[in-house]
């Protein structure tokens, strides 16, 4: 989880660097790619960690939430006084399209994960099948003596 906040720390360093000086988030989109990653992967290892019982890491992963809450409302704060109008809805509506996306993304692999297993199973099944009928048509040339 530390190096996922840290991650988050270094980018909201440069998007907030880059909207104090007045440039557009599309110069720092890779950046803001990365702390919506981050942000999103955080947030996962705490629900992780919740649905096995981690004790442990409650304070951490609560620590690492609140900081992470905490410059998005600094950054909030920026883009609405110091920004372009309407800079801190787009900033919403892109961490949201980026989340979709995402979810799309991971369905998708698990989609062609659970596909290459089946036909691996399926494959695995037709190869025994075809042996075992060899095996059986060489034992009943074994019987007839040939």
């Amino acid at each position: 989880m530390l190096a996922e906040l840290a991650v988050a720390n270094a980018a909201f360093q440069v998007i907030k660097t880059a909207v104090q000086n007045g440039n557009d988030l599309a110069k720092v989109a890779h950046k803001i790619a990365d702390y919506t990653h981050a942000k999103t992967d955080i947030e996962k290892k705490v629900r992780e960690d919740k649905s096995r019982g981690r004790n442990s890491a409650d304070l951490e992963s609560f620590m690492a939430l609140e900081e992470i809450r905490e410059q998005e409302n600094s950054l909030k704060e920026i883009m609405i006084w110091a920004g372009e109008p309407g800079q801190w809805d787009r900033w919403v509506k892109f961490q949201a399209d980026a989340r979709i996306a995402r979810k799309k993304e991971e369905e998708e692999r698990e989609k062609w994960a659970t596909e290459l297993y089946n036909n691996v199973g399926i494959a695995a099944i037709v190869i025994a099948v075809l042996l075992g009928l060899y095996g059986l048509f060489l034992f009943v040339l074994y019987l007839q003596g040939l």
